[in-house]
Protein backbone atom coordinates (compact mmCIF):
# COMPACT_ATOMS: atom_id res chain seq x y z
CA UNK A 1 0.00 0.00 0.00
CA UNK A 2 3.12 2.56 0.08
CA UNK A 3 3.40 2.71 -3.68
CA UNK A 4 -0.52 3.99 -3.87
CA UNK A 5 -0.35 6.33 -1.22
CA UNK A 6 2.75 7.56 -2.86
CA UNK A 7 0.81 7.56 -5.97
CA UNK A 8 -2.14 9.15 -5.09
CA UNK A 9 -0.23 11.88 -2.00
CA UNK A 10 1.72 12.73 -5.62
CA UNK A 11 -1.64 13.72 -7.06
CA UNK A 12 -1.71 16.76 -4.69
CA UNK A 13 1.58 18.26 -5.04
CA UNK A 14 0.48 18.24 -9.07
CA UNK A 15 -3.36 19.12 -8.71
CA UNK A 16 -3.24 22.11 -6.11
CA UNK A 17 -0.95 23.91 -7.93
CA UNK A 18 -2.49 23.83 -10.99
CA UNK A 19 -5.49 24.98 -9.85
CA UNK A 20 -3.73 28.36 -8.39
CA UNK A 21 -1.88 28.91 -11.55
CA UNK A 22 -5.38 28.13 -13.41
CA UNK A 23 -7.32 30.39 -10.80
CA UNK A 24 -4.39 33.29 -11.54
CA UNK A 25 -4.46 33.00 -15.19
CA UNK A 26 -8.61 32.58 -15.81
CA UNK A 27 -8.90 35.11 -13.82
CA UNK A 28 -10.81 33.31 -10.81
CA UNK A 29 -12.90 31.58 -13.06
CA UNK A 30 -15.36 29.92 -10.04
CA UNK A 31 -15.75 26.27 -11.38
CA UNK A 32 -12.42 25.02 -12.25
CA UNK A 33 -10.61 27.63 -9.21
CA UNK A 34 -12.71 25.47 -7.06
CA UNK A 35 -12.50 22.04 -8.57
CA UNK A 36 -9.01 21.37 -9.48
CA UNK A 37 -7.51 21.93 -5.11
CA UNK A 38 -10.55 20.14 -4.15
CA UNK A 39 -9.18 17.41 -6.54
CA UNK A 40 -6.26 17.71 -5.07
CA UNK A 41 -7.94 17.33 -1.55
CA UNK A 42 -9.78 14.20 -2.61
CA UNK A 43 -6.66 12.54 -3.97
CA UNK A 44 -4.81 13.68 -0.76
CA UNK A 45 -7.69 12.20 1.56
CA UNK A 46 -6.89 8.28 -0.69
CA UNK A 47 -3.71 8.79 -0.01
CA UNK A 48 -3.69 9.58 3.86
CA UNK A 49 -6.07 6.59 3.56
CA UNK A 50 -3.85 4.69 1.91
CA UNK A 51 -0.87 5.66 4.07
CA UNK A 52 -2.80 4.82 7.38
CA UNK A 53 -3.70 1.07 5.99
CA UNK A 54 0.28 0.65 4.97
CA UNK A 55 0.86 0.86 8.92
CA UNK A 56 -2.00 -1.52 10.07
CA UNK A 57 -1.28 -4.13 7.02
CA UNK A 58 1.63 -6.63 6.44
CA UNK A 59 3.83 -6.12 3.20
CA UNK A 60 1.95 -7.48 0.51
CA UNK A 61 4.15 -9.78 -2.32
CA UNK A 62 3.44 -6.42 -4.59
CA UNK A 63 5.13 -4.32 -2.14
CA UNK A 64 8.40 -6.95 -2.45
CA UNK A 65 10.68 -5.95 -5.20
CA UNK A 66 12.18 -9.68 -4.31
CA UNK A 67 8.39 -11.24 -4.56
CA UNK A 68 7.48 -13.93 -6.57
CA UNK A 69 4.29 -14.61 -8.63
CA UNK A 70 3.44 -17.56 -6.56
CA UNK A 71 3.65 -15.50 -3.55
CA UNK A 72 0.60 -14.05 -4.56
CA UNK A 73 -1.48 -17.20 -4.78
CA UNK A 74 -4.50 -18.24 -3.14
CA UNK A 75 -8.01 -16.35 -2.36
CA UNK A 76 -7.80 -12.89 -3.45
CA UNK A 77 -11.57 -12.13 -1.84
CA UNK A 78 -14.78 -13.28 -1.70
CA UNK A 79 -16.82 -13.27 -5.03
CA UNK A 80 -20.81 -14.37 -4.96
CA UNK A 81 -20.93 -17.62 -7.46
CA UNK A 82 -23.59 -17.30 -9.88
CA UNK A 83 -25.25 -13.99 -8.97
CA UNK A 84 -27.70 -12.08 -11.09
CA UNK A 85 -27.98 -9.26 -7.87
CA UNK A 86 -25.36 -7.04 -9.82
CA UNK A 87 -27.22 -7.35 -12.69
CA UNK A 88 -30.63 -6.32 -11.20
CA UNK A 89 -28.59 -3.08 -9.81
CA UNK A 90 -27.14 -2.27 -13.12
CA UNK A 91 -30.54 -2.47 -14.71
CA UNK A 92 -31.82 0.08 -12.16
CA UNK A 93 -29.22 2.30 -12.71
CA UNK A 94 -29.91 2.21 -16.10
CA UNK A 95 -33.53 3.12 -16.07
CA UNK A 96 -32.65 5.94 -13.38
CA UNK A 97 -30.25 7.24 -15.70
CA UNK A 98 -32.15 7.35 -18.49
CA UNK A 99 -34.98 8.90 -16.64
CA UNK A 100 -33.03 11.99 -16.65
CA UNK A 101 -33.46 12.00 -20.40
CA UNK A 102 -36.72 11.11 -20.62
CA UNK A 103 -38.05 11.78 -17.13
CA UNK A 104 -38.47 11.98 -13.37
CA UNK A 105 -41.15 9.76 -13.39
CA UNK A 106 -38.55 6.76 -14.94
CA UNK A 107 -37.11 7.29 -11.32
CA UNK A 108 -40.43 5.95 -9.37
CA UNK A 109 -39.86 3.04 -11.34
CA UNK A 110 -35.68 2.07 -10.94
CA UNK A 111 -35.88 3.37 -7.13
CA UNK A 112 -37.35 -0.02 -5.99
CA UNK A 113 -35.52 -2.16 -8.66
CA UNK A 114 -32.35 -0.85 -7.10
CA UNK A 115 -33.58 -1.23 -3.41
CA UNK A 116 -34.38 -4.86 -4.04
CA UNK A 117 -31.32 -5.72 -5.94
CA UNK A 118 -29.11 -3.52 -3.21
CA UNK A 119 -31.09 -6.02 -0.36
CA UNK A 120 -31.06 -9.16 -2.48
CA UNK A 121 -26.92 -8.95 -3.22
CA UNK A 122 -25.98 -7.88 0.58
CA UNK A 123 -27.99 -10.52 1.71
CA UNK A 124 -27.13 -13.68 -0.52
CA UNK A 125 -24.99 -15.15 1.94
CA UNK A 126 -27.56 -15.25 4.37
CA UNK A 127 -30.05 -17.71 2.55
CA UNK A 128 -29.77 -20.36 -0.06
CA UNK A 129 -26.97 -22.69 -1.45
CA UNK A 130 -23.84 -20.04 -0.27
CA UNK A 131 -25.63 -19.45 3.38
CA UNK A 132 -22.54 -19.14 6.26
Amino acid sequence: MKLEAKLFLAGVLFFVPVGLVYAALSHGEAVGSAAIPLVGGLVGMIGGYFALLARRIDQRPEDDDYAEVADGAGDQGVYAPWSWWPLVLASAAALAFAGLAVGWWMLAIALPIGVVGLVGWVFEFSRGQHAH
